[in-house]
């Protein structure tokens, strides 16, 4: 059983990885921390140094490596899905989840939150709520290929808990 956990910065991803894997006795993976120890920089690094299409690269390279591991959550990062057909390999080899929010509990999130985000770093907050329903509608394409669709603002500890007992009955 391999989960990828998909969807916008903001919906709890990695929140919700964590505390799941735990309970069902899978690992958690945080792509983004497995392509800052492939690469020895930080997503903020890679952006500034190096640029989007760079960190879009080794963002591929290390989601195909995901293969190696089974009974794992995996949280990607907002844009995996988006590029280099990483969405179309995700559900080849897994089971896609997104976690969806509305572009206002994304901001709400975002702006709580004291995670670097390379993308919002010359986005003023004024400007903030804009980017992100432009950046949903353009991603929402891809969001929408997602084998199961949980809405954020409904998840609880117990949230996945019918996926993984099917999963592990099939």
């Amino acid at each position: 059983m391999r989960i990828f956990l998909i969807g916008f910065m903001g919906t709890g991803k990695s929140h919700w990885g964590k505390i799941w894997a735990s309970q069902h006795n899978l690992k958690f993976i945080d792509l983004d921390l497995e392509v800052e120890k492939k690469t020895g920089l930080s997503v903020d690094e890679i952006f500034e140094k190096k640029g989007e299409d760079f960190f879009r690269n080794a963002e591929s390279e290390t989601l195909m490596k995901m293969e190696q591991y089974d009974n794992c959550i995996i949280a990607c990062g907002g844009g995996t899905p988006c590029f280099k057909n990483n969405m179309d390999w995700m559900n080849n080899n897994g089971l896609t989840i997104l976690l969806s929010s509305t572009p206002t509990r994304i901001l709400e999130n975002i702006i709580n939150d004291n995670k670097e985000r390379p993308l919002l770093k010359k986005i003023n907050k004024g400007e903030l709520l804009f980017f992100i329903e432009m950046k949903l509608k353009e991603r929402m394409g891809f969001y929408k290929k997602a084998n199961v669709q949980l809405k954020a603002i409904e998840l609880n500890s117990n949230s996945i808990d019918a996926i993984i007992n099917l999963k592990s009955t099939n």
